[in-house]
């Protein structure tokens, strides 16, 4: 287990480093320029990252250097898709109180997506190969461009005079400093992240170690997990228009911390999945809600920057997050550590 752990969370911070050193610089030009023409572009460069994962397997010249070279450059291009697709949520909703409902959709269209898509590439597998695998990531990727495509997007304005990237990134900054709501959900949001969220790190360690269980047991756990933050998002998605979110934010928590704390203490599979799910249901409020209030109050020449801070807040603090708990589980335990991590927030 103490190698085991540590490696899960230095993995975990190699994978995700690339989209948080270049989160602002893509806030910055999904400020700068056309949200359409952004995404068209970062989507077919997605699409080439992926032919060329394809090439590799079926001509068996991939190696552990290709490979991570071609996901640290998917992490970069995400870095310039990220802010311009989610602040593009504001621009194309016909009511902005439509917002919460909006991005509570959307997470859990991504979540959900996230629960099932294991499952069938699994048994895409097991039936086809990896390389057919692939081969079906990479044609994907042409209903994605057709959507972008085919939305109903507002008219562009271009920005007004370009200042050099450096003074936009700072402009962004100061922008934070007038805006205390924004500044403290996305301060909130990178301690959860730091502190909380990276427990799923040690969930191959739960599964092995704590309930001595096999593969099987890890699938259970995180498909349980799984359906506990579909649940939560399909709740903020019903919620009506004007409901009081920081006081949902609020209760989402305490259950999240709560349910955390028992989950880590708990030697019982059964009541370990209870605890997680139920976490899980909270842990939703987190990004979501923080996500709603940063998109909601900002302005919108300013949008896309305070969105890929929000994003950094969060990319950024999760593989470190992941990487501290590998650390920490090295020396006290998963348990101990899971516990210690949610306590202190």
């Amino acid at each position: 287990m103490t190698h085991s752990s540590l490696m899960l969370g230095v993995s975990a911070f190699a994978s995700q480093f690339p989209s948080f050193f270049f989160s602002l610089f893509g806030g910055v030009l999904s400020d700068r320029y056309s949200k359409k023409r952004i995404l068209l572009i970062t989507q077919t460069a997605s699409m080439v990252q992926a032919v060329l994962l394809v090439f590799l397997v079926l001509n068996k010249q991939y190696n552990v250097w290709g490979i991570l070279i071609l996901s640290s450059l998917l992490g970069i291009i995400n870095a310039f898709d990220s802010p311009a697709r989610q602040s593009m949520i504001n621009d194309i909703i016909d009511s902005k109180d439509d917002l919460p409902n909006a991005l509570a959709l959307s997470s859990s269209i991504n979540d959900f997506s996230r629960l099932i898509g294991p499952a069938i590439a699994g048994l895409v597998l097991l039936k086809f190969g990896a390389s057919f695998c692939f081969l079906l990531n990479a044609i994907s990727f042409a209903a994605v461009l057709l959507s972008i495509i085919m939305i109903r997007w507002p008219a562009y304005l271009p920005a007004t005079a370009k200042k050099k990237m450096s003074a936009d990134l700072l402009e962004g900054f100061r922008y934070l400093r007038k805006t205390p709501d924004i500044s403290l959900s996305i301060l909130m949001l990178a301690l959860v992240s730091l502190l909380v969220l990276p427990y799923n790190t040690l969930l191959p360690i739960f599964a092995k170690v704590v309930y001595k269980g096999d593969a099987a047991t890890f699938g259970y756990l995180n498909s349980f997990i799984g359906l506990g933050a579909i649940t939560g998002l399909m709740f903020l998605a019903s919620l009506k228009p004007g409901t009081n979110l920081k006081k949902v934010l609020l209760f989402n928590t305490v259950v999240m911390g709560i349910c955390m704390i028992l989950f880590s203490l708990s030697n019982s599979f059964i009541l370990a999945i209870l605890f997680a799910t139920i976490g899980s249901f909270g842990m939703t409020s987190q990004t979501t809600i923080s996500n709603t209030i940063v998109q909601g109050q900002a302005s919108s020449e300013m949008r896309g920057r305070v969105v890929s801070i929000f994003l950094m807040a969060y990319f950024g603090m999760l593989p470190l997050g992941s990487m501290l708990v590998g650390v920490i589980a090295q020396k006290i335990g998963a348990q101990h550590t899971v516990f210690y991590q949610v306590s202190s927030h």
